[in-house]
């Protein structure tokens, strides 16, 4: 009998390949299951090559103050071109990605991965049908898209935004994005620049479940504007149809013409023939795999990370729960608080927040206080011509521990760390309080946010003592 392996991970995502690559370095025996592309959704058909469209398009919408900095000319951008632009970029990650596996020693399979019991997986692949045996099993198997009635998927016509990214979009320039969600919201702005007309028609008012404050979603509304996006409000959509080489949507009785459109509708869990019933593993009525706080399922030895147990559905959740999940299976006891991984929107104006919004904290029976600083006087944020968006930070009045923050405006994805990293939440404000600082820099408005609700709510003992000593 072949010797059991300590883990096995199902899904090659960011949460399964993160899992894989910490149970190696911490010395476990590993083996990694793929049944499609190596790098699941988000390397193949998510955030990496979005991000990196991404990045297209905030170099294309900067363009409105070139005149004003002095520099001549005029961009456009070309969808086809960019595309093959993340194709290659996808390509390199993804080799890179498969050679750290190798190097770690890392077993690989590809195939379609079935629970025999808690303790074995039968894998069919190309090959026939392969059984291995491991002492403990992470279930990473990400989700697919929602098609929502009336749309049918159809090629070049009625596109998932994984569609979109398995072969060059379609020719034509109009596209109607469905959804208000952050696929759709990142998705309006980023084919808006990339040289398509957007008609962005959505149900619920943009971002509406992220609980972003009303600033924010103002900023993202004014933004949007500048570029020439609005979203429609639509209540029920009627039908859908394909004819004289357009696309015809009826929504409330208005018709909405496109080329092709782009559903950004959200994704469900994907656990289709994993025979959890064997281990005892439950679902629940939205199709997530149901896990303890440890992120443990029913069977003890087996647990779930990432978009196919939670509801947040975001490469940094799968990340962070792969981290709690090898750490406990290695003998911890860490449990999973996901409000406090950031979530982040690349959108028309970056946004990214954490933790408790104020109406979540007094629920908590928490007396939440607000501090404020605008990139508008930034002197970094002024030079850069991107003045819009802000540092809004929650503290408890009563301990001055960090209950929440959000940051609004030009590389909030890459600010919003900054509130993650201290030892705990009770000293992260003592921490930034303390800090170092680099002169002129969008970081600042941190300080400051944190000075300003130092000061108005009279928290300076508990913030700028020093942290971590009583």
């Amino acid at each position: 009998m072949n010797t059991p392996f300590d883990l096995a991970v199902i899904g090659s995502g960011p949460g399964g390949y993160r899992a894989a690559v910490l149970g190696a370095l911490r010395g476990l025996r590993v083996v990694i299951i793929e049944r499609g592309e190596w790098g699941g959704c988000c390397l193949n058909r998510g955030c990496v090559p979005k991000k990196d469209w991404y990045h297209s398009a905030r170099m294309l919408a900067a363009q409105r103050h070139f005149a004003g900095r002095g520099i001549d000319g005029k961009l456009s951008g070309d969808l086809g071109r960019a595309w093959e632009h993340q194709h290659r970029v996808v390509g390199t990650v993804r080799d890179s990605y498969r050679g750290y596996l190798k190097h770690l020693k890392v077993e690989s399979r590809e195939g379609h991965a079935r629970f025999l019991g808690p303790e074995a997986i039968e894998i069919e692949g190309a090959n026939g049908l392969e059984t291995v045996e491991a002492r403990h099993s992470i279930i990473a198997t990400g989700a697919a898209p929602i098609v929502p009635e009336p749309f049918v998927l159809q090629e070049e016509r009625v596109l998932s935004t994984d569609m979109l990214f398995d072969r060059p979009p379609p020719p034509g320039r109009r596209v109607a994005v469905i959804g208000s969600g952050v696929i759709a919201t990142e998705f309006a702005f980023i084919l808006q620049m990339l040289g398509r007309e957007v008609t962005w028609l959505t149900r619920s008012p943009p971002l509406s479940r992220l609980r972003f404050s009303p600033q924010a979603l103002s900023t993202l509304r004014d933004q949007m504007a500048a570029q020439g996006i609005e979203a429609r409000r639509v209540q029920r959509y009627e039908s859908v149809v394909h004819e004289n080489e357009r696309m015809t949507i009826t929504a409330d009785g208005d018709r909405f013409e496109a080329d092709w459109v782009l559903l950004g509708t959200g994704r469900k869990p994907f656990t289709e023939d994993l025979r959890l019933d064997r281990i005892g593993v439950t679902t629940d009525s939205k199709g997530f795999v149901q896990r303890s706080e440890t992120l443990q399922t029913a069977a003890l030895n087996v647990y779930a990370i990432g978009d196919v147990a939670g509801d947040w559905m975001t490469a940094n959740h799968a990340l962070s729960d792969a981290t709690i999940a090898v750490e406990n299976i290695l003998g911890g006891n860490r449990r999973q608080d996901g409000r406090f991984v950031p979530m982040v929107v690349y959108s028309a104006v970056e946004m990214a927040r954490l933790g408790l919004d104020e109406d979540t904290a007094e629920d908590e029976e928490l007396e939440p206080a607000v501090g404020f600083a605008a990139f508008e006087t930034s002197p970094r944020a002024l030079g850069q011509d991107e003045p819009e968006g802000f540092v809004r930070l929650i503290g408890d009045m009563d301990s001055g521990a960090l209950l929440g923050g959000e940051i609004i405006g030009s590389d909030a994805g890459e600010l919003i760390h900054l509130l993650s990293l201290a030892p705990d939440r009770e000293t992260a404000l003592a921490w930034l309080a303390r800090g170092t600082w680099n002169h002129p820099a969008r970081a600042e408005e941190i300080l400051n946010a944190t000075e300003t609700l130092a000061s108005k709510w009279h928290l300076q003992d508990s913030i700028f003592g020093t942290p971590g000593h009583g």
